[in-house]
């Protein structure tokens, strides 16, 4: 790892599986951490097997599981359990995403965490966060979007609510793993030594998004709904479609941006309205506005209404696949896409690191490893003798 990357020094080990967890921890590796991934000598991490495969290996694994170290210990057996033990003893943040209480079981209770290394900071990603009477229930993203309030509003009012393309509920909770460890390694930086918990409920980490939902209830009553490619409230900002049947985002909801759009396309009517000065005027015109736009999109092929909003000033965008990403001069230019490589050799492309940061940017120095692949390595280093090394494995341990 270099050492000009903000978290170098960092040792994080990650007892998560699928994603939140190893989101969290992926992201503490791309800046330099030293990431400790524990799987289960048999099989590993499920993710290995989701989604499509290369050679027998999730393409997602390689990226998800990217800059870690592999070790597999059998957590079930009093040595694996003992060299997990010694792992936390130096580490900074240890991350995990079992259901409550299953650290406990493993005998990595908060007193004997504390005992072991009481500068730890814990991160515990979990359906519903380790309190409340719903805490011992499984909760995967898809549950915590829907209890989180967004299925509710995804989708159209004449249909049954929809799921995002991606498991966002999951990613989301990640993100708030890694500020609060931040936080709490800051924190433990400037008023002392000691490490805490960091508790992010799925369901909570998605109900943060919510914008002004709960406000809007409490005064004034009002349930927000389902709506479409629509914002309620922000108007216009939708999709629509073109005269080649391809699809547009058009964002022209700032009062300014909405004049420039209106006399772009030749509406200087609609421009000089006072009544749609301001954006609670246009959304009151709502359904008025879009199907002048509608018509308007449905006139010109997509290249023609996106060059005459871009030559105006409008923001807008074609719906990009992924093969639009991979010729996009925006995504190459920004480093969107950084080179890696299968166990074969085969040249892999990666999604970029996020956020770029101007003089300690993060880095991809390998991908996902193979499933114990760095087991004798680190036991090495921690001190095992070879001869340890091999009992361990005969005994199962490893």
């Amino acid at each position: 790892m270099s050492a000009t990357q903000p978290l170098s020094g960092l040792k994080v080990i990650e007892l998560g599986t699928l994603i939140a967890g190893p989101f969290a921890a992926r992201i503490c590796a791309e800046f330099g951490a030293e990431v400790i991934k524990i799987e289960s000598p048999d099989g590993g991490d499920p993710l290995r097997k989701w989604r499509k495969l290369y050679e027998g290996t999730s393409l997602w694994w390689f990226v998800q599981a990217r800059n870690k170290r592999s070790v597999t210990l059998n957590l079930k057996h009093p040595d694996g359990i003992a060299i997990l033990k010694r792992l936390l003893g130096d580490a900074d943040i240890l991350i995990e995403n079992f259901r409550p209480g299953t650290l406990e079981k493993l005998g990595l209770d908060a007193a004997t965490l504390d005992a072991i290394n009481p500068g730890l900071v814990i991160v515990r990603l979990s359906g519903f966060g380790q309190t409340g009477p719903q805490r011992d229930q499984p909760g995967f993203g898809a549950v915590g979007e829907s209890m989180g309030g967004l299925r509710y509003i995804t989708g159209y009012d004449d249909r049954p609510p929809v799921r995002t393309g991606i498991s966002i509920g999951d990613s989301i909770a990640a993100l708030w793993g890694v500020i609060g460890a931040l936080m709490a390694l800051r924190h433990k930086e400037v008023n002392g030594g000691r490490g805490q918990v960091v508790d992010v409920a799925l369901y909570e980490a998605v109900f943060a998004m919510m914008e002004s939902m709960v406000p809007e209830f409490d005064v004034l009553g009002f349930v927000r709904e389902r709506s479409g490619n629509i914002m309620p409230g922000i108007t216009p900002s939708s999709i629509h479609t073109c005269s080649d049947g391809n699809p547009v985002q058009i964002g022209a909801n700032g009062d300014a941006i909405f004049k420039r759009f209106m006399r772009a396309i030749n509406r200087v009517d609609l421009a000089e309205d006072a009544d749609l000065n301001d954006n609670a005027g246009r959304d009151a015109r709502r359904d008025e506005l879009y199907a002048v736009i509608d018509n308007w999109a449905a006139s010109l092929p997509l290249e023609e209404v996106l060059g005459t909003l871009e030559a105006a000033d409008v923001p807008a965008s074609r719906i990009y696949s992924v093969a639009d990403m991979f010729r996009d001069p925006q995504f190459l230019a920004r480093g969107m896409f950084v080179q890696g490589q299968l166990p074969d050799g085969k040249p892999l492309s990666m999604p970029g690191i996020v956020p770029k940061l101007s003089e300690t940017p993060g880095t991809t120095n390998w991908s996902g490893p193979a499933l114990g692949e760095h087991t004798d390595s680190v036991l090495e280093g921690m001190g095992f003798e070879r001869d340890q090394i091999v009992a361990l494995r005969q005994a199962g341990a490893i």
